[in-house]
């Protein structure tokens, strides 16, 4: 199976140049033949939550830009996007749009960053989400999210044979972003996809401006790293063998073994 992952430095509070931007990658998946694109997190609008909250009516629009890329191009599309809950409040969110273009995940970031105080501007998720798609069972996942792995437990006993995370992962913790993905990889042996912004953003924060790293990865269900970026921008393609996940439970069966009912 052959994927995508695009890795940009999104421009904040400006969902024209990156929905053309997202554009460009999907014709390149498209071309490169990859049955899926992958993004990251909020990657229509980024975040400045003050415009966030102006844009959150627009933020639909913007979506179903992004179906259409994926159903004119026969190319599946996913990432986080800014989306507008039924409360109202802006929320973080993550979709899986199918070659057609229709919805097949639909997953609200379960923990926001509250080190850059995400929990005052959007409405955490409730639910851990495993869902069927083309290229098989994904388990949804949003950046912070990558520190709890009771969620990815989850998610591999619920079936998952890839997990999707995008991400707005920044400087000084690349050490950190590298050492977790492999983890969740190895310990539920499934493939796992973390795809990260690059460059620079201020932020609505104390914390000024902020360097994201990139490094975007694939890793397979043995902890081997199939593709790991720089910190360049540029749209990278990656075959993945499904087999491998069989192999490894056949092999190494940590999920049977497992004492559930000790811990």
């Amino acid at each position: 199976m052959k994927i995508a992952l695009a890795q940009f430095a999104v421009e904040r509070s400006d969902p024209p140049t990156n929905l053309e931007r997202i554009q460009d990658y999907v014709l390149q998946a498209k071309a490169a033949n990859a049955s899926a694109l992958f993004m990251p997190e909020m990657c229509t609008t980024g975040f400045g939550w003050a415009y966030n909250r102006e844009h959150l009516n627009d933020a639909r629009a913007d979506l179903e830009q992004i179906a259409k890329m994926a159903d004119h191009n026969n190319v599946s599309v996913c990432g986080s996007f800014l989306e507008k809950t039924e409360s109202g409040n802006p929320a973080n969110t993550f979709f899986y749009l199918d070659f057609n273009g229709a919805v097949l995940a639909k997953y609200r970031k379960i923990h926001p960053f509250t080190l850059f105080h995400e929990e005052k501007h959007v409405e955490s998720g409730r639910e851990v989400l495993v869902a069927d798609t083309e290229i098989g069972k994904i388990g949804c996942s949003i950046c912070y999210d990558i520190r709890f792995p009771e969620l990815f437990r989850k998610c591999v006993s619920a079936g998952a044979e890839i997990q999707i995370l995008p991400a707005a992962f920044p400087y000084p913790r690349l050490s950190h972003w590298q050492t977790l993905i492999r983890a969740r990889a190895i310990e539920n042996q499934f493939f796992f996809i973390a795809v990260n912004q690059c460059g620079y953003e201020s932020h609505d924060n104390e914390m000024g401006d902020v360097r994201y790293f990139g490094h975007s990865m694939v890793v397979d269900p043995w902890g081997e790293i199939l593709f790991e970026a720089g910190e360049e921008e540029g749209l990278f393609i990656i075959e993945m063998n499904m087999s491998i996940i069989a192999e490894a439970r056949n092999r190494l069966n940590t999920c049977v073994d497992r004492r559930p009912e000790l811990y």
